[in-house]
C-alpha cells in the first residue's frame, strides 16, 4: 500500500508542470489539440501572485505560431466577441486565470497541428518578474482543462 501511494505521488509530481518567476507561480499551461488545417489555438493557465505588488503580463511568444497575442473574449449584446488586449494585470496577492471564454493567449497562424500529448514552448514576459519559459501541455480537442486541485 505504501509503495503504491509513493508511486502515485511520484507520478503526480512528475506530471505537474508549474513554474515560478519572481513572486509569480504559473500553474498548468495548456492548450487543445487542433485539426491539421487549423490556423489558431488558445493557451490557458493560471498565475498566482505571492507578492504584495501587482504585476502585468506584457506579452507571450511561441515558435509554433507566426504570432502570439493576449486576448479577451466577452459577451457583447448576446454575441461572443474576441479582441486583442495590450497587457493583462496580475493582482497583488491575487490570481489571474486565463481560461476558455475569457482572457487567453492566442496562437495565430500555427506552423503545424497541435497534437495531444505534446508540450509546446511558450515564453511569458512580465513587467516586474521578467521572462519565464514554460511548456504548454496539448490536451484533447474538447478538453476543458484541469479540475481545481488536480495536477497534470
Amino acid at each position: 500500500m505504501k509503495l503504491g501511494l509513493a508511486l502515485m505521488l511520484a507520478m503526480s509530481t512528475a506530471m505537474a508542470h508549474d513554474y515560478q518567476v519572481g513572486e509569480l507561480k504559473i500553474a498548468h499551461p495548456w492548450t487543445r489539440a487542433t485539426a491539421p488545417a487549423a490556423k489558431m489555438g488558445g493557451v490557458f493557465l493560471s498565475v498566482n501572485n505571492l507578492g504584495t505588488e501587482g504585476d502585468t503580463l506584457l506579452k507571450a511568444e511561441s515558435e509554433v505560431a507566426e504570432a502570439t497575442e493576449l486576448h479577451q473574449m466577452e459577451m457583447v449584446d448576446g454575441v461572443m466577441k474576441m479582441r486583442q488586449v495590450p497587457s493583462i494585470v496580475v493582482p497583488a496577492k491575487g490570481e489571474l486565470k486565463l481560461a476558455p471564454g475569457g482572457l487567453h493567449i492566442m496562437l495565430i497562424n500555427l506552423k503545424q497541428a497541435l497534437k495531444e500529448g505534446e508540450k509546446i514552448p511558450l515564453k511569458l514576459t512580465f513587467a516586474k518578474a521578467g521572462v519565464v519559459e514554460v511548456k504548454v501541455r496539448v490536451e484533447a480537442m474538447g478538453s476543458k482543462g484541469v479540475a481545481p486541485g488536480e495536477k497534470h
